[in-house]
């Protein structure tokens, strides 16, 4: 019988726990302080804001994973996880502490100290237990005994493999060679080692041997007969593909589709709660984003309609994720028979092989013959489009569930028909109205190949933190009318 090892929660519930304890803790002795020593959960106000800093702190682990490999992270990455987790702790305590109009009520001198002293406590603590736990580990030599299968040019790296992450509650009792019928070397860092013709299943019979380890090149056959002998005995067999280790294809995980396992690989691979995170944040984002459409709306219409008549939001097929067609809106910004002009201006696109276009002082855009004191076109196009309100309804289609608020940006049929292979990874999420190049100086990129690049970063690290920094990004790039032309 195998123990599968906890994942999720419940593997980091001791750190888990103990923030929460040194949170409450601070927060008692941060009250001592500033008011003296009495029960601060006897006031209501303070006993309140106890439990927003617990549900802030239970929000962060589920958004964050801020205990994701905590037990290997380093003094200073540890540092800066701590900081982290107190930083979203206190923003999302703050958040609460203006929706429900108390900024006022509660000390911000006992929410710095608390925040400074939980910083510095917790810190201490997350070091005090990993050294605890690795002790502990190290004192028990491991819990399980490992016996390892591979060939003699993978054993030594197969072995410092094994043995570099102490954290692990393992020790490696054996070593059986594949590629050799008796094993040149009889020990490899002390550790007893065998060979293939050797009589492997006795010496396994006679000896402590809880689980196996099986990693070989693909050239050696499969050891059927010695796997199904293994499970006869009880003992459990990891079987390691080697294109598990491929870092160039990826992540993996291992799923069924129909009767079939199979080894699925993606550039990023994410879960049902993650995805749902996203949505609901999307959701949400739509909803404020289309009242706020319907407020705009009211003013730069009659504008738009006076100077170019016609419908007064544009309209398009662009391509969504994977290649699905939907349909995208935008308040226009142009003059009617832009997509008819766009031809002739083609030799003026300021990005590379024509993949997106770009150009300065564009003459389809509605009001662009008027000119400012500078000479810079000062029509209405020209300023809803510096001022990305032509980019609002849009959220309609995030609300729809065929955008996001971040992702990469949706191509037009024509765009799509011209791209590569390696261009193709753009799309494989949904497209979004902010990203991460458009953060980037969106008009000032010309090369489409470092358009690709940014977005590809973004689908290989992205994150619900990512993403809220990139929306906090892009709310700056806005104000300051930076990177939209």
């Amino acid at each position: 019988m195998y123990k599968k090892e906890k994942t999720g929660w419940l593997k980091h519930l001791d750190f888990i726990v103990l923030d929460l304890i040194v949170f409450q803790l601070c927060y008692i002795l941060s009250y001592w302080i500033l008011r003296g020593i009495s029960n601060p959960y006897k006031i209501v106000l303070y006993r309140y804001q106890a439990i927003v800093y617990l549900f802030c702190q239970l929000i962060v682990v589920l958004v964050t994973e801020s205990y994701k490999n905590v037990l290997r992270r380093s003094t200073f990455m540890e540092l800066t996880a701590t900081f982290r987790y107190v930083a979203g702790v206190e923003i999302l305590n703050l958040l609460y502490l203006f929706s429900v109009h108390q900024i006022y009520m509660i000390s911000r001198l006992l929410t710095g100290l608390t925040a400074v002293m939980f910083f510095i406590v917790s810190f201490i603590a997350r070091l005090i237990n990993k050294k605890r736990i690795l002790d502990m580990r190290k004192d028990q030599k491991g819990q399980r005994s490992l016996m390892v299968i591979t060939s003699s040019h993978l054993v030594d790296q197969v072995i410092a493999e094994l043995t570099e992450h102490s954290y692990h509650d393992y020790f490696i009792s054996g070593i059986i060679l594949m590629d050799q019928a008796s094993a040149d070397r009889k020990e490899i860092n002390g550790i007893p080692t065998l060979g293939r013709g050797e009589n492997i299943l006795f010496y396994i019979s006679r000896n402590w041997v809880d689980e196996v380890f099986l990693y070989q090149p693909d050239n050696l056959p499969y050891p059927t007969e010695m796997v199904d002998s293994l499970l006869n005995m009880g003992i459990t067999v990891h079987y390691c593909i080697s294109a598990l280790n491929e870092s160039r294809w990826g992540t993996q995980e291992v799923e069924k589709i129909g009767n079939y396992k199979v080894l699925t690989n993606s550039l990023r691979i994410v879960s049902i709660r993650e995805l749902a995170l996203k949505r609901i944040i999307d959701i949400a984002g739509g909803i404020v984003g289309c009242i706020l459409t319907a407020i705009i709306f009211i003013f730069i219409a009659p504008a738009i309609y006076i100077q170019s008549p016609g419908p007064i939001f544009f309209t398009q097929k662009r391509i969504g994720k994977n290649g699905k067609v939907f349909r995208m809106y935008k308040f226009r910004s142009m003059y009617m028979d832009a997509e008819e002009r766009k031809k002739a201006l083609m030799e003026k696109n300021k990005v590379q092989d024509g993949m997106m276009f770009k150009m300065d002082d564009d003459p389809r855009i509605i009001g662009s013959e008027k000119k400012d004191k500078n000479g810079k076109p000062a029509g209405i196009g020209n300023f809803i489009r510096r001022t990305s309100l032509d980019e609002f309804p849009q959220f309609w289609n995030v609300l729809k569930g065929e955008m996001s608020l971040v992702g990469t940006r949706p191509p037009t049929l024509d765009e799509w028909e011209r791209y590569d292979l390696h261009h193709r990874v753009r799309m494989s999420i949904k497209p979004g109205i902010t990203g991460l190049w458009q953060i980037s100086g969106r008009s000032d990129i010309t090369d489409f190949e470092e358009v690709v690049k940014l977005d590809r970063e973004y689908i290989e690290t992205w994150s619900i933190e990512l993403d809220f920094q990139i929306l906090l990004k892009t709310v700056s790039v806005v104000l300051k009318h930076t990177g939209a032309k």
